[in-house]
């Protein structure tokens, strides 16, 4: 019976050690099991954090990207300006002389005034074999009156181009444009044409249209060429017109300062300065960069001059003769010497209301658009080769 007891007794105490341990491992168990819902937690927190850390990282590249594009844009830019600077530098340097205080070299001095003279003196490389020139008015047509007593019109010079383009007034910001020289005959105004709105405001009359670009000058704090895309809507570029003291290139229009010229062989800008008040000067400009390619003193009066045109780098300039209804051309200056203004003949328009405010020669069609107290006339020319004259 004793026997039984103990062995009951070793029983219990087996189950008892075998239940605790079976505890034991159960708490272990329980304990592993946080410890690893623990460390997935974290591991997804973290899996979660570099996703979202690769993403603000992706994107502060492609910010970066965007700006490092800006940025290589902006020097570029930059670039540009710093060689027009320079080179506007260099002119008026030449103009102004060195500083009393800085020793400079005679020598150095006499090569700069030499390539000065060579710019405004030298031969004319010419960019065609242009070599007509006026030999009279074969018709006059007067084809409505819109707007003020003072503007200009004129179609795109470019070839193949109708449009045409009214700019009413001597000091605006917007351009009418119509299709076609008949649709603006048959509009009853400028209210049914086609708008475009400048940036910056034009002053006086000496605009043009040349290659789907509009050249115009504006006055707001320097004398400035501006060339603006009429198709893009946007001003492609613009620089200062290099020269000091401005005055107006026509006696008869003191708003225009320069008045802007396309023939044959590009863009041309005639006007005036105090340096040589007396007669007009003729600059060539290239048309895509606006740097000034040559510069010439004429020996066309202002005094009574009315309005200007050039047509295979010869510069036209007309007189008011003080005759009702009668203007003439006096003043012929051919930048190639091909001929003289004595050679040149004697041309008069038949002008009958006030004043020319402008002439724009188009060379695709040989004819001069011409505004004329509001009125908006064609003048069709006779030309003859410059040998024959």
């Amino acid at each position: 019976m004793r026997g039984l007891v103990v062995l009951l007794t070793l029983a219990c105490f087996a189950t008892a050690q075998h239940q605790a341990l079976i505890d034991y491992l159960e708490r272990r168990l329980l304990a592993i099991e946080d410890r690893i819902s623990l460390w997935h937690e974290q591991t997804t927190r973290y899996a979660s954090e570099l996703r979202e850390l690769k993403q603000q990282m992706v994107s502060q590249l492609e910010n970066l990207d965007k700006e490092k594009e800006a940025l290589r844009m902006n020097l570029d830019g930059v670039g540009t300006r710093v060689d027009r600077v320079e080179r506007e530098l260099d002119y008026l340097e030449t103009q102004n002389g060195a500083q009393p205080c800085v020793d400079v070299d005679d020598k150095l001095i006499e090569q700069q005034v030499t390539l000065v003279k060579e710019k405004h003196k030298g031969k004319y490389l010419k960019l065609s074999e242009c070599s007509d020139m006026i030999s009279n008015i074969k018709a006059m047509k007067i084809l409505k009156r819109v707007g003020g007593a003072k503007g200009s019109w004129s179609k795109d010079t470019s070839m193949g181009s109708m449009k045409v383009y009214i700019f009413n007034g001597t000091d605006d910001d917007t351009i009418h444009e119509f299709s076609s020289v008949q649709d603006f005959t048959r509009s009853p105004g400028l209210s049914v044409a086609k708008t475009v709105k400048l940036p910056s405001a034009w002053k006086g009359t000496g605009h043009v249209v040349y290659n789907n670009h509009a050249y115009y000058i504006n006055q707001a704090q320097e004398v400035m060429v501006v060339k603006f895309d009429m198709r893009s809507s946007s001003v492609t570029d613009s620089a200062v017109f290099p020269v000091q003291d401005h005055i107006p290139v026509y006696g008869l229009t003191p708003e225009t300062l320069i008045d802007l010229a396309v023939d044959e062989e590009g863009l041309w800008a005639i006007y005036a300065t105090h340096q040589n008040e007396k007669h007009v000067s003729l600059a060539k400009m290239d048309a895509n960069s606006l740097d000034i390619e040559q510069m010439w003193d004429t020996n066309c009066p202002r005094e009574n001059a009315e309005a200007a045109f050039v047509i295979c780098g010869t510069l036209y300039v007309v007189y008011n003769t003080q005759q009702p209804g009668r203007s003439h051309l006096q003043c012929v200056f051919d930048v190639n010497d091909m001929v003289s203004n004595e050679d040149a003949p004697l041309v008069y328009f038949p002008k009958r209301y006030g004043a020319h405010t402008s002439l724009k020669y188009n060379p695709q069609e040989h004819l001069l658009y011409a505004w004329d107290d509001g009125y908006q006339i064609l003048y069709k020319l006779i030309m003859k080769k410059k040998l024959e004259i």
